[in-house]
């Protein structure tokens, strides 16, 4: 059975209860004796006074204490952050509140950290034993005091004394988040604790509910160019890359997706549907995940998937690609792709007039696409607003049977160029009389003026 970050707490904070008891705790969710007896749940401990008093799970931290962007993201990744265990008990409210402790009193090693991995907890003989009864030189040896706030019980979670009386302390886990961070590059520019963590400083026990949440960062890392400064919202800048640059997706914890308030971009089963929109927006954001080879195994224009175009495109796409032949582009290849499947269905200019269907044509009636007068939709405007259109089917040769002189190539002498060409066409021969000689021989007498 999944379990949500909160009852992952609430789980630890039972076992806790359990360990007080002198019995084993299973993560999984089942408690037992030592020995054979199994006991199907733990009792919840009384309510007690005292600084060694076990305390019931406390309900996650209200809104306004809660770390910046937890309103988008209630609970941090446990993708990003693993399961942790902290069989502790410690009261920020006591220490950072009512005695006014700074956050640097007990994490000093935070403030010259530049690793995610770095473990911050605080170092007992600096942060401890000066305020408690409590000497923790010889970690083998902690020399504890027998009453009071020097007691092990006070801050730690024990398995009941040994043959010598001595106490055995259930050990912290926390294992290292999946995550580029430096605490120290964020307290050199005045981010202050709070500002990723929420208000610790009224809270008693913090745990991974106090982690930072994606959307928080997002209030500096996606501010504008001008106000960002280094804060670079890039994914890479945070997340753990693969050598070729995009990030790692298989993580130990689970396969990392982008989040619901991301730019829309969750992975959910109408992602098929969606995703169009999303990568047509930012194709960017796509990339640092996915490689184009990716995109290519369904849009490469050979295998289509049923969901790419509707099931009539055969007789909407004409219209289509008209109005936004480039975005046919980024997937076909006009000279290949369109090429191939009009040659086939007879709908090209090099297909014999035995093969081409009757009635079937790819461009207009010649009454409105080559006839004069010049019409909104004759073919000089549409090569002059498009001509990368054009060359995906026909060739220079194509143009000159009809532009060419007379007798040259099959030229039928029409003329291609507006008024007063003529008088303006010597510098543009002299630079390159090449795109002139496709259409006119050499002694040609329209070249005179040219040359």
């Amino acid at each position: 059975m999944s379990r949500t970050p909160a009852s992952n707490w609430m789980l630890g904070a039972a076992c806790a209860a359990a360990l007080l008891l002198g019995e084993l705790c299973d993560p999984g969710g089942a408690f037992a004796r030592e020995g054979p007896a199994a006991r199907p749940a733990a009792r919840e401990l009384p309510a007690a006074a005292g600084p060694g008093a076990a305390r019931a799970p406390a309900a996650p931290a209200a809104p306004e204490l809660a770390p910046p962007g937890a309103e988008a993201s209630p609970a941090p990744s446990e993708l990003i952050f693993p399961p942790q265990s902290l069989p502790l008990r410690f009261d920020h409210a006591l220490h950072a509140g009512k005695l006014g402790q700074g956050c640097k009193a007990c994490h000093a090693s935070a403030y010259r950290s530049g690793s995610a991995a770095d473990s911050l907890l605080p170092e007992p003989v600096a942060a401890c034993d000066g305020c408690h009864d409590v000497d923790h030189r010889d970690r083998r040896d902690v020399r504890a005091g027998a009453k009071g706030s020097g007691r092990c019980e006070t801050c730690h979670v024990v398995r009941g004394a040994g043959p010598a009386g001595s106490a055995r302390v259930t050990p912290v886990v926390l294992r290292a988040p999946n995550l580029r961070m430096s605490h120290r590059a964020h307290l050199e520019r005045n981010i202050g604790c709070e500002q990723c963590h929420g208000r610790i400083d009224r809270l008693a026990m913090a745990t991974r509910e106090s982690l930072p949440r994606m959307a928080g960062c997002f209030v500096c890392h996606a501010m504008s160019d001008a106000a960002q400064g280094e804060a670079r919202g890039n994914c890479a800048v945070c997340h753990l890359t693969r050598p070729d640059g995009r990030l790692r997706t298989e993580l130990a914890s689970g396969k990392l997706v982008p989040p619901r308030w991301l730019h829309g971009a969750e992975h959910t089963a109408d992602w098929t549907e969606r995703h169009r929109g999303v990568a047509g927006a930012n194709s960017r954001l796509c990339g640092n995940c996915h490689a184009s080879a990716f995109c290519t195994s369904c849009h490469d224009g050979r295998l289509r998937p049923r969901a790419v175009h509707p099931g009539d495109w055969l007789s909407q796409h004409p219209l289509r690609a008209r109005q936004d032949s480039p975005r046919c582009g980024s997937c076909h290849q006009e000279q290949r792709f369109c090429g191939d499947c009009h040659r086939r269905t007879g709908v090209a200019r090099d297909v014999g007039g035995a093969r081409r269907p009757g009635g079937r044509r790819f461009h207009p009636a010649p009454t409105a696409w080559t006839s004069a007068p010049r019409g909104p939709g004759h073919h000089s405007w549409e090569a002059q607003r498009n001509m990368t259109a054009c060359v995906s089917c026909h060739t220079e040769r194509d143009c000159a049977t009809c532009h060419a002189t007379r007798g040259l190539r099959g030229g039928q002498g029409v003329n291609p160029h507006p008024s007063g060409f003529g008088s303006a066409c010597a510098p543009a021969y002299r630079r390159n009389p090449r795109p002139c000689l496709v259409c006119h021989a050499q002694d040609d007498t329209w070249l005179g003026g040219c040359r």
